[in-house]
């Protein structure tokens, strides 16, 4: 145990049975189609490696890193820090994401996305925390919904640290005052 680190919610094993759901069902649902899997770097790298492995597909795999401030303060602002290496136009998309919190980036992505033509555009992600929604924007597929509390562990970070843990804790409240 970690010293920031509060009750674990989900264990190692509990992650890795409902990823390999989720592949299974986009190895379905993808199966002989031009798919194109766009990373949000950084806490989804840990997700897509495990769900790779898990898919019976072929996939492209893009990476993207955006910020939604850019370098202002106004929020809804979209500024893509590393944009995607292929075209996409035409092809199937899936956009694997960490967590759905407030859901602000991933709906000013997704509408970027759709600008270049897609042929369809899905959400993966692997916790959805819906108590914070501040737009209308859900995954199509999700791991886990989860409770407004803040989670570190399998990719998700507090100040850049936990990222490593197997498994998905909740933070220590007192941290967060």
């Amino acid at each position: 145990m970690h010293p920031e680190q509060g009750e674990v919610i989900y264990t190692e094993a509990q992650i890795r049975n409902r990823i390999k759901e989720i592949g299974a069902q986009l190895s379905s649902d993808y199966q002989g189609k031009d798919l194109v899997i766009i990373v949000i770097l950084r806490g989804a790298v840990v997700f897509l490696a495990d769900l790779t492995r898990c898919m019976d597909v072929n996939a492209t795999i893009d990476f993207i890193v955006v910020t939604r401030y850019g370098y202002s303060d106004k929020p809804g602002q979209l500024k893509i820090l590393k944009d995607l290496d292929y075209p996409i136009e035409g092809k199937h998309i899936i956009i694997v994401e960490d967590i759905v919190d407030e859901g602000l980036t991933l709906y000013y992505l997704k509408e970027a996305l759709l600008l270049r033509k897609p042929a369809s555009l899905k959400i993966c992600a692997l916790f959805d925390k819906p108590a914070r929604r501040k737009v209308n924007v859900a995954p199509d597929y999700t791991g886990f919904s989860i409770p407004d509390r803040f989670i570190i562990g399998y990719g998700l970070d507090y100040k850049q640290k936990y990222r490593n843990l197997p498994y998905i804790a909740v933070l220590r409240e007192d941290l967060l005052q």
